[in-house]
């Protein structure tokens, strides 16, 4: 039997996150990890740490979003100092295309939203085609203009997953890998985790499992009505350096591949691909940057993201088993500064705090 402080389920960005804030102060934690058998949505994440568009309507979750995205560079920059991982971290602000003159009105509706949710807090300029494209070479006549925010950036979530783990391992935590979680048996104050063929006795837990919290929620007290969505992404052949910041469509990477996604399909578990969906991605990106027909697609992927009923992230803990946390959510790669540096405080003392009131499972008609 394996004993510790904290116990946390799930080994991706999420579940690597908070337990590397864990070990960062000194609780001894153990990372439980099913594997690569696992429905990874970081194997699939576009890598943006997106402020724009992010809480339109729900100004707690615009705060959070904002508040991670401040505290990115710090968390970029002490993954190279702890686990000497660069992840590749820019923030130059980001790019939200509009294809005709609808889609920029639309666009520049919800940005005006999002400013007065915030209270002014949000800063972006909506831009026409010609001011776009003395900021993005290449730029197709079919861009009517778009939102730019200062605030946005990029990373490779990859890498962040990578120094996540490194981190964690440099912290002295503890990582059972390969091992799907059973049971969690609350009992005398502790949660004995069945894992693999281990039993982790911990004072805490945190279900950080993405899409398999739905089942292992209630064995802790809570409900977790988190669904599948899959997305897929093209990724090109190196081309020329060309887009220095991203955008939610195309984005290119520090070593020069382009990447191109952002499909939503309600197609259960099934993480493939289809190649109508991905001749749409191509389509908008092309059309968008019209030079990138000429480039050689290398890679294609489906993966799938963890989806609540509202599209906004669960933060919840137990009333019936004190000392168990759950966290659902979509926005893993913005959210993760966050999830090292804040949440594992709340955790350690044994409390979400107010402004995470309103991410509860409350919310939800469950029944």
């Amino acid at each position: 039997m394996l004993t510790c402080d904290a116990a946390v389920v799930g080994g991706g960005v999420v579940g690597a996150a908070i337990a590397y804030g864990l070990a960062g102060l000194k609780l001894d934690t153990v990372l439980i990890d099913e594997g690569d058998v696992a429905f990874r949505a970081a194997r699939g994440n576009f890598g943006l740490v997106w402020v724009q568009s992010k809480g339109i309507g729900c100004p707690p979750y615009a705060n959070l979003t904002r508040g991670s995205a401040d505290h990115w560079l710090s968390l970029a920059e002490e993954l190279n100092e702890v686990a000497g991982v660069d992840v590749a971290y820019s923030r130059q602000g980001g790019v939200h295309l509009c294809l005709g003159e609808a889609e920029f009105s639309e666009r520049a509706a919800l940005m005006k939203q999002l400013e007065a949710e915030t209270q002014g807090d949000f800063k972006y300029e909506m831009l026409n085609y010609r001011a776009l494209a003395e900021m993005l070479p290449g730029l197709g006549p079919d861009v009517t203009g778009g939102s730019y925010s200062v605030l946005d950036g990029h990373a490779n979530p990859l890498f962040l997953l990578r120094g996540l783990h490194a981190g964690f391992r440099k912290r002295a935590g503890r990582a059972l890998l390969n091992a799907p979680v059973r049971s969690i048996r609350p009992h005398a104050g502790v949660f004995n985790v069945q894992a693999g063929n281990e039993t982790v006795q911990a004072r805490k837990v945190v279900l950080a499992a993405g899409l398999a919290n739905a089942k292992l929620g209630p064995e802790v007290g809570l409900e977790v009505p988190v669904h599948p969505l899959r997305g897929q992404i093209l990724v090109s052949e190196k081309v020329r350096s060309f887009l220095r910041i991203p955008t939610l469509h195309v984005r290119q990477t520090a070593e020069g591949s382009v990447l191109m996604g952002d499909s939503h399909e309600d197609v259960g578990f099934d993480d493939g691909t289809r190649p109508d969906i991905m001749a749409e991605i191509a389509r908008r990106a092309t059309r968008a940057f019209p030079f990138l027909s000429s480039a050689r697609i290398v890679r294609a992927w489906g993966a799938l993201r963890v989806m609540t009923p509202d599209g906004i992230p669960i933060y919840a803990q137990s009333e019936s088993c004190p000392g168990a946390f759950c966290v659902a959510t979509h926005s893993g790669i913005t959210l993760a500064a966050s999830h090292a540096f804040d949440l594992p405080r709340s955790i350690a003392a044994g409390s979400l705090p107010a402004e995470l009131d309103a991410f509860g499972t409350g919310r939800f008609d469950v029944h």
